[in-house]
């Protein structure tokens, strides 16, 4: 038995759940999320709490148990309390800017790189525009938007500069004078 497929998910107030057929629909205060559930995989509701069940001890069916209830519990606590990613921007006039629906970076090219944002993700940036936050109820979309705004510029590997997730660590080269 998966030692997380079989832990039960708690249901906070606000929330609310419909299981209907193969499908789970989250609602809560911070949006609704929905999702298909693999076959072989059953979700009851009972007093409050979910509970995940597998059919047979099949290999894949057993991987299974333990990701659908998973996911399962990011839903849940994506529309209770929602998901945050902070993102640290690095180098000499790399900042960014929020405007509605879309982040306007300067990295260095000699244009502004535009990054329109998903429904449902939303991003802030401090008073000195080098620390950007982003949220979201979907814990993989804003994993993704996280993703694709560091490659706009991912960190070099000489002096650091780029957009790097806060508190990534990044271990710099020595270069040409650090060789003596």
């Amino acid at each position: 038995m998966s030692r997380i497929g079989k832990k039960p998910i708690e249901v906070p107030k606000g929330v609310t759940i419909k299981l209907d057929g193969r499908n789970v629909q989250v609602k809560g205060p911070k949006g609704e999320l929905a999702w298909e559930i693999p076959f072989r995989i059953s979700v009851k509701e009972t007093e409050g709490n979910l509970l995940v069940e597998r059919g047979d001890d099949d290999r894949q069916t057993r991987a299974l148990h333990g990701l659908s209830r998973s996911l399962i519990f990011n839903m849940v606590s994506g529309v209770s309390q929602g998901f945050i990613r902070a993102m640290e921007i690095t180098g000499v006039g790399y900042r960014a800017a929020v405007q509605p629906g879309k982040i306007v970076f300067s990295l260095g090219y000699s244009h502004p790189v535009e990054y329109v944002l998903p429904e449902g993700i939303s991003a802030e940036v401090d008073k000195k525009q080098t620390a950007l936050t982003l949220k979201g109820a979907d814990k993989q979309k804003l994993g993704q938007v996280a993703a694709e705004i560091r490659a706009l510029r991912s960190p070099d590997a000489y002096k650091g500069k780029g957009i790097r997730y806060a508190g990534e660590y990044i271990k710099l080269k020595a270069g040409k004078t650090g060789k003596k």
